[in-house]
Order: C-alpha cells, then structure tokens, then sequence
C-alpha cells in the first residue's frame, strides 16, 4: 500500500495515516477509498491522483 500524490495540489494520501477527518480509517488501501472521497486539501477527486514514485 503505497501512498498517492493529488496531481493538482500535491497532497499525498499515506494508507497508514488514513484520512480520520473524512472517516477514512488508517490502514485503508486508496483503492479502497469510496469513490466519493476526495482530497482534503483541493477537493479533486480520486481519478485526479496518481501513485508516488
């Protein structure tokens, strides 16, 4: 599980952190995400990240 850079703003979604703002639980895989969910700091949406290199 490796973490996913937003393409836009540059935040990176680290499955070990989670996202406990968005009730996301540490552990949660990015493909696990909800469809949804979006990125805390933009509001882009999951289709817009891409995996760290």
């Amino acid at each position: 599980m490796g973490v996913y850079m937003c393409t836009v703003c540059h935040y990176g979604y680290d499955p070990a952190v989670g996202d406990p703002d968005q009730g996301i639980a540490p552990g949660t895989s990015f493909a696990d995400l909800p469809d949804s969910w979006v990125c805390p700091l933009c509001g882009v949406g999951k289709v817009l990240f891409e995996p760290e290199e």
